[in-house]
């Protein structure tokens, strides 16, 4: 059975395994990345991110997909509080209609 990853704010992880950067403001920011393995593509993407961001980040219709985080089915009710951690191997099998 699926189980939900407990919810980490990015303000509490420290600052091991990020990159400074610098926002609009000239304020020095931390920011993390994550690299997944999605549909055996290695990808990059800002943390933190849950599955639900992903599947956007993908321009995906959150709908039309199923995923697999892990080699385990993530249930769409989900999506939003599944959060997603380096190394992750994520499978999304996108639904198309047609006649």
């Amino acid at each position: 059975m699926f189980r939900p990853r407990e919810c980490r704010l990015a303000a509490s992880r420290g600052l091991a395994g990020r990159g400074v950067g610098t926002d609009n403001g000239g304020m020095d920011v931390a920011t993390e990345v994550l690299d997944l393995t999605v549909n055996g593509e290695q990808r990059r993407f800002a943390a933190p991110l849950t599955v639900a961001g992903l599947v956007s980040a993908l321009a995906l219709d959150l709908r039309k997909v199923a995923v697999e985080l892990n080699r385990e089915i993530v249930p769409r009710s989900t999506y939003g509080q599944v959060w997603l951690a380096r190394g992750d191997s994520l499978e999304i099998v996108h639904f198309i209609g047609g006649g």
